[in-house]
């Protein structure tokens, strides 16, 4: 679904690429979850994926960015969108419209969908990020959490067959944070969406994504199964990623007992490696 080929990408009026030799393959379906420490180049590969980078960021761009097989410099934004859909980190850069119900309608509008189907694309969208009761309230009413819903109900919507998001939980609480993970998880589970999502609460996160991409200074560290990738606390901890606590201790047991212990991704998980050391 998404191959990226030696994508280097440097913006205009800088001199340090932002990506620098970044190879990528995710299958339909892939759950991706990327991390890294500030000024790693997250953003800037959401970007890339979604096209925005290099169409509305103009910079130096090498290296290929392909999605469900079309390439991202070569094809037009507007199509890329049409399989791609991105929310942003700052919502309200892509909020335009006065209203909730406007703002889904606007892009369903602009997409051609046929007005006897923007109803229920509308109300699926609202019912899957729990805020139908918001649909006809006006978007400066909303908090900054409750217009983060609507960002992502707007894409939602949509039914793309890739959904990228930039921190899509920075202005939730910890119960909104995990019930936008569980929407993504189903997104990709019953309608096979591919998921890349970017995100700082990286416990929560590893809970999710199957797979696991940090980046360092614009290039690739490790890419892998999210469990692999964890195994590399050491490099993870000196590039300044904070990983899971559960992986902490996990390790923190292996050294301990001299066991082989795999590394732990959730509570559940470590309670269970818990309770087998001490029967």
């Amino acid at each position: 679904m998404i191959e990226i080929q030696d994508l280097s990408f440097t913006y205009q009026d800088e001199k340090k690429p932002a990506l620098e030799g970044i190879s990528l393959s995710l299958r339909e379906g892939d759950f991706l979850g990327i991390i890294g420490p500030a000024g790693a180049g997250k953003t800037t590969l959401g970007r890339a994926i979604s096209g925005i980078v290099p169409h509305h960021y103009k910079g130096d761009f090498y290296g290929s960015v392909t999605v469900g097989g079309m390439d991202t410099v070569d094809s037009s934004l507007i199509d890329i969108s049409r399989l791609v859909g991105m929310v942003f980190q700052d919502v309200d850069s892509q909020i335009i419209c006065p209203t909730v119900e406007d703002e889904l309608l606007y892009g369903l509008e602009n997409f051609g969908i046929g007005r006897d189907e923007i109803p229920e694309r509308i109300g699926f969208a609202l019912g899957k990020v729990g805020i139908p009761e918001l649909r006809e309230r006006s978007i400066g009413s909303l908090s900054g959490g409750q217009r983060q819903k609507v960002a992502i109900a707007s894409v939602i919507a949509l039914k793309p067959r890739v959904l990228v998001l930039d921190e899509p939980t920075g202005e939730l609480d910890p119960q909104s944070s995990r019930q936008v993970f569980t929407l993504l998880r189903e997104l990709n589970e019953e309608f096979g969406i591919t998921i890349v999502v970017i995100e700082q609460k990286i416990m929560l996160l590893c809970e999710f994504a199957r797979r696991l991409l940090v980046l360092n200074e614009g290039k690739a560290v490790h890419e892998g199964e999210t469990r692999q990738v964890l195994s590399h606390a050491e490099d993870l901890e000196n590039i300044g990623v904070n990983i899971p606590r559960v992986a902490t201790l996990s390790r923190a047991l292996s050294r301990k007992t001299g066991k082989e212990i795999p590394v732990c991704i959730n509570l559940d998980e470590a309670e269970k490696t818990a309770r087998g050391l001490m029967a």
